[in-house]
């Protein structure tokens, strides 16, 4: 089982970050007064995978939209570099996500994408949103983003390198790792899913709260 999320969006460049770091005494690191966005660093995207069973983190740090295309982009790197060789035979996979954002219960797009990703891995996924105001609960949240943002407290974050160094050195004293790359990928927004496009959709949605649980199956295979 994985859990999913986006990490707020983060400013790329010296501004301040929250916390403290010790430096030579006299030799304050200077960050920007202001945090207006500087044009060619721009801002970037973090979404997460962490798998509950494994204590193990993948991170896609995204640095176009935070589209359900990168989404489900994000997670298909993660069975590619993880989830494959922990779970070789393995036939489905379970995903937990908030009912909102990028991988949102009411979300086409998120849903004709994840069809993609069945298609090209075999795998009947299954997904459970959790309901509205109850994000919190998401073990993503306390897991593994709140880790990273202790580890990179009070460290500007000065370009996309510092920040994938930051998140892959990312650990806790429960033997948490995790694995980032940056994804440079363009995911335009406004992309619209037709009536047909998601009719194609192998899904089936759960007896309880189908809208917010449901699976989808490969394309050739009959639910």
């Amino acid at each position: 089982m994985i859990s999913v999320d986006t990490k707020k969006k983060e400013l790329v460049g010296n501004f301040k970050n929250g916390g403290r770091e010790l430096q030579p005494k006299g030799s304050p690191e200077k960050v920007r007064v202001h945090d207006f966005k500087i044009k060619e660093l721009g801002k970037v995207a973090p979404y997460g995978i962490y798998d509950i069973g494994q204590n193990s983190g993948w991170v896609s740090v995204g640095t176009d939209h935070d589209t359900a295309a990168f989404a489900v982009e994000s997670i298909r790197r993660w069975w590619r570099m993880m989830g494959q060789s922990e779970y070789p035979q393995a036939r489905r996979l379970l995903i937990t996500a908030d009912g909102g954002g990028s991988n949102g219960a009411r979300v086409k797009l998120w849903k004709v994408e994840l069809q993609k990703l069945a298609d090209e891995t075999g795998l009947a996924i299954s997904v459970c949103h959790f309901p509205p105001g109850t994000s919190k609960w998401n073990k993503i949240e306390h897991r593994l983003f709140s880790f990273i943002t202790q580890n990179w407290r009070g460290k500007p974050l000065i370009s996309h390198e510092v920040i994938v160094n930051l998140i892959a050195a990312t650990t806790n004293k429960g033997g948490l790792r995790v694995a980032t790359q940056l994804d440079t990928n363009a995911y335009p927004k406004g992309i619209k899913v037709s009536k047909g496009e998601l009719a194609q959709v192998n899904l089936t949605p759960d007896e309880f709260h189908g809208d917010w649980n449901y699976t989808i199956a490969p394309s050739h295979f009959q639910t």
